[in-house]
């Protein structure tokens, strides 16, 4: 079984979407008052849906139509904006999940979003929100898709980001884009047998390329930013979900700052470009008239502290545990490497509890699974 577990891409989903509200903060410091900038700064009360103060958002990436399986969501996260804790938790569901309840073959919950596409347009986002509601048993009001060349793009537009690196980064098996599914000179008979190998990178090496950060100040462009935050398979301590976690949010940080930078700030033109490239680059059922209400909660939010909830198989080197595990056998799920429910397939109870405690800011542990 694999020493590093295959989880979800870093969800560069959520780096957009957030700068799709950075922007709309951005747009109301330079617009001259108009009656509809008169209406958001004094019409106080938020008309969204809202569950207790919150506002549950389910965050979309797909690597777009220069990728195989286009529609596929490599990252898959809901987004709480809690505004009477003023925060914002952000629940990763790892894209191997398998959820028995799909109705298509490929039960994992990466093929909601398509699956439903292909059979009505508007109902990737529909099956996505009801598979991930269930999951997490919490109501989704709202649904955002971004493919990530919105996110590179707006970064390049702002001239790239400074990030602090916290420690060296070393990751061998960063996968080459285009080359998923390539065979490396393998033989079409031994393919299924290396499917579930524990070392994927020796047995597809040329899948994979070398990335390497120093620790320290460093700018990135677009591409470099998605680098680091997406990279999952890096030794050591920056190989853990809590490290891209962690990763993440410096990313998220270092863009809302150079947004709001003097330069940037006061040239409209830029912030109308912003708005522009995320906009095409976004999938919503978020309607025309809530989009007042959405700049005025982007600004409620604006100082909000953000939050991580990891779902995962835990980490053996740290004793953490996790609440999903691999099968012991893959026959059952078409012979492909997938994570299930330590509870049960298709019992997501235990994973429902943490997160509901996680979102009451409770203490919440997750307990040992029981010797037999």
């Amino acid at each position: 079984m694999r020493n590093k577990k295959k989880l979800k891409k870093i969800v560069f989903v959520v780096l957009g979407f957030l700068v799709f509200f950075f922007v709309l903060q951005a747009v109301i410091k330079f617009v001259e008052i108009s009656p509809f900038l008169f209406e958001l700064i004094f019409k106080k009360e938020i008309s969204l849906k809202k569950n207790d103060n919150r506002v549950n958002i389910l965050l979309l990436g797909i690597g777009g139509r220069n990728h195989d399986g286009p529609n596929l969501t490599d990252t898959i996260m809901l987004a709480t904006l809690d505004t009477k804790l003023n925060q914002v938790t952000l629940t990763s569901i790892p894209r191997d999940l398998w959820v028995p309840d799909l109705e298509n073959t490929n039960k994992k919950i990466n093929t909601a979003y398509a699956y439903g596409e292909n059979k009505k347009a508007g109902g990737g986002l529909i099956l996505a929100k009801a598979i991930a509601g269930k999951v997490l048993n919490q109501k989704v009001d709202y649904a955002v898709r971004i493919d990530f060349d919105g996110f590179v793009k707006a970064v390049d537009l702002i001239g790239g980001i400074d990030v602090s690196v916290e420690r060296v980064l070393d990751d061998y098996e960063y996968p080459i884009e285009g080359k998923e599914e390539d065979p490396c000179d393998h033989p079409e008979e031994e393919l299924e047998g290396l499917a579930t190998v524990s070392s994927q990178l020796e047995a597809f090496p040329c899948r994979y390329r070398h990335v390497h950060f120093d620790k320290g100040e460093q700018q990135m462009d677009g591409k470099t930013a998605l680098t680091f935050v997406r990279s999952r398979h890096a030794e050591g301590e920056e190989g853990s979900d809590f490290a891209r976690s962690k990763r993440q949010e410096k990313i998220i940080q270092a863009f809302k700052d150079k947004l709001f930078s003097f330069q940037t700030i006061i040239n409209p033109a830029k912030i109308i470009s912003l708005y522009d490239i995320l906009k095409d680059s976004i999938d919503t059922d978020i309607k025309k008239g809530e989009f007042d209400d959405f700049i005025r909660l982007s600004r409620k939010m604006k100082d909000a502290s953000l939050k991580s909830i990891v779902i995962d198989t835990g980490d053996d080197e740290t004793n953490r545990q996790g609440l999903l595990v691999n099968p012991s056998s893959f026959v059952d799920y078409n012979l492909q490497w997938v994570l299930i429910p330590r509870a049960g397939n298709g019992n997501f109870s235990e994973i429902q509890k943490y997160v509901a405690c996680e979102l009451s800011n409770d203490e919440c542990s997750i307990s040992p699974v029981p010797s037999n």
